[in-house]
C-alpha cells in the first residue's frame, strides 16, 4: 500500500531571475535603452542615477514603473547593472 504526500507549493516569487516584475522592469530599460544604458556606465549606485533622472523630470519607465518605488531591489540593480 503506498501512501501519498500532500504536495505543497513553492511558490517563487522572483522574477525572470529578479527580486520582482519592477526590479526586472527597470534592468530591462537601463540596460536596452541606449540612453540610460550610457548613464548606467557614468554611475556606481542606481540610487544616484535616480537623482539626476528625477532632475530631468524621467520619473519612470516607458512601462510605468517608478523609478523611485520602493520595491525595486536597488542592491541588485547595483551589482547586477552598475558593477562595471
Amino acid at each position: 500500500m503506498t501512501t501519498t504526500q500532500p504536495m505543497t507549493k513553492t511558490q517563487d516569487e522572483t522574477y525572470l531571475g529578479w527580486t520582482n516584475l519592477k526590479t526586472w522592469n527597470v534592468a530591462l530599460w537601463l540596460q536596452n535603452d541606449e540612453y540610460l544604458y550610457e548613464l548606467t556606465r557614468e554611475y556606481d549606485k542606481y540610487n544616484d542615477m535616480v537623482v539626476l533622472l528625477t532632475e530631468l523630470e524621467i520619473t519612470e519607465t516607458p512601462d510605468g514603473v517608478s523609478y523611485t518605488d520602493p520595491d525595486i531591489n536597488t542592491l541588485e540593480l547595483d551589482t547586477d547593472v552598475f558593477d562595471h
